[in-house]
């Protein structure tokens, strides 16, 4: 029987590396079955992974929750209120709009889960979303998983990875219904600038557009970066579906805590599938993000290792021979260019047998990515482990590099 024969298109070509290699990182066993065997990897974007991360205040939080029994019940499948309710504060901070807790606020089990929440009210079959490329693997999937059609816009590294307006009006059809952003970009780093933000913005409201956000990464900006939510400028609130996480910033990835922010018609909708779709989140894990997020000191502190981490990085990887490379703007991550050594996969199996390290290859970032590494470069908590394996990838490549004749 072909079982697969009787799944929808949109998923029946999916691989999960049962029977066929795949080049994800965070897809099949791949990745664990490489730490078994003595491998690192920096190819998760988890700061600090695999040491410990969770600052004291979020233990003695959780730890009083735990003994009090609480935690072993369901929470509200929006997120409890006192979570919402920290949420929306934290919000308001950043961006000077009033986010009411119970009406413009949900709580999602970790971002992933809400990006794709985020699209589904909007796509309906045929329904074309316009992801700049390189940006986000989910991106170009989720649109096909409820039925669209992802259309990639590039961006160009000569740019900095800025917005072109021109490629985007040269994708724009009858059936585009969104735009989805993922600012600061993953995989690039880049922070998009107040003239990016503005000109896509006004293309979207022009062509009458949905915006959906991906802020994963706005925790962390360096050198003074302005940082421009789209969902604050004129025209962009009703139309707008802002994605966040403590995983990046916060550095809680594990606790599975992401939210959507938007208006009250949009978050009505959300709010009526939370429990088909959502579920509800942890709450253990809720209680502790409370705590997380107001503790202003432990957001502070790793600031500063992130910021530390990001040159150490640039210090050591933009060394290796055949390799081109900017300090990051933002994040946990750092993007090189090593088309001159080869190919992105091959690379990266390079990296993997001669370094013992995994880290991403660029080509499921889009086409846009060919010929270029992600490395989350925050991966362990001191900066001496890092540098050791940031040393290891710069003599893998140098080898790499001798042998094209490079070095």
């Amino acid at each position: 029987m072909d079982i697969k024969a009787k799944m929808n298109g949109r998923f029946r070509d999916l691989q999960g590396g049962l029977f066929l290699e795949v080049t994800k990182a965070d897809v099949g066993e791949g990745a664990g079955n490489f730490m078994k065997a003595g491998g690192d990897i920096m190819a998760w974007a988890d700061p600090f992974f695999p040491d410990p991360a969770i600052p004291e205040s979020v233990k003695k939080a959780m730890h009083e929750a735990i003994d009090g029994g609480f935690p072993a019940h369901y929470g509200m499948p929006i997120g409890i209120y006192e979570l919402r309710e920290a949420l929306a504060e934290h919000i308001s901070e950043r961006t000077g709009l009033s986010i009411d807790p119970s009406r413009n606020v949900i709580v999602t089990p970790g971002s992933d889960s809400g990006l794709l929440y985020a699209m589904m009210p909007f796509i309906s079959e045929g329904d074309e979303v316009m992801v700049p490329d390189p940006s986000y693997p989910s991106n170009f999937l989720n649109p096909k998983l409820l039925g669209g059609k992802t259309v990639p816009v590039p961006l160009y590294p000569e740019d900095n990875y800025q917005v072109r307006i021109e490629e985007f009006e040269k994708c724009l059809t009858p059936r585009t219904k969104m735009v989805l952003l993922t600012h600061p970009n993953n995989p690039t780093t880049t922070v998009y600038r107040r003239e990016s933000i503005e000109a896509l913005c006004r293309f979207i409201i022009d062509n009458d557009l949905v915006l959906v956000c991906d802020q994963a990464f706005e925790d962390h900006i360096y050198d003074g970066i302005e940082f421009v939510a789209p969902c604050t400028l004129p025209g962009m609130w009703e139309r707008t579906l802002t994605v966040c996480s403590i995983s990046k910033g916060i550095g809680l990835s594990g606790f599975r805590i992401g939210y959507i922010y938007a208006c009250d018609k949009i978050m009505d909708v959300l709010y009526g599938g939370a429990v088909n779709v959502l579920g509800a989140a942890c709450t253990l894990s809720s209680l502790g993000a409370i705590a997380a997020i107001k503790d202003k000191e432990h957001m502070r502190s790793n600031y500063e290792r992130l910021e530390r981490r990001r040159r150490l990085a640039y210090d050591i990887l933009s060394t290796a021979p055949g390799v081109e490379m900017k300090m990051s703007e933002s994040g946990i991550l750092s993007w090189l260019n090593i088309s001159r050594l080869g190919t992105s996969a091959e690379v990266a199996d390079y990296i993997m047998e001669h370094a013992k390290i995994m880290v991403n290859q660029g080509t499921p970032y889009g086409a846009q990515g060919e010929g270029w590494l992600r490395i989350v470069t925050a991966c362990f908590a001191s900066d001496e482990d890092a540098a050791v394996r940031f040393e290891r990838i710069k003599v893998a490549l140098t080898r790499l590099a001798k042998e094209k004749g490079i070095a």
